[in-house]
């Protein structure tokens, strides 16, 4: 019988809310083990005054298998 666990975090990055989720997933990954996957909770973008994206953000649901 497997247990799994989710966690939620939040990155972010100046190119795509695709590299962002990428990011986020990668720096996870650094101190969890046997992610199996993420859901997108949150998008959320940071403009300048004319409307222009500067950064993507997401806040991620990540689940992984306990060990």
């Amino acid at each position: 019988m497997s247990v799994a666990k989710v966690i939620e975090l939040n990155a972010a990055s100046t190119t795509s809310m695709e590299d962002a989720v990428k990011h986020g997933l990668k720096k996870c990954a650094e101190s969890v083990k046997n992610i199996k996957g993420a859901w997108v909770n949150e998008i959320k973008v940071v403009t300048d005054e004319g409307g222009n994206v500067q950064e993507w953000r997401v806040n991620l649901r990540v689940s992984f298998v306990v060990e």
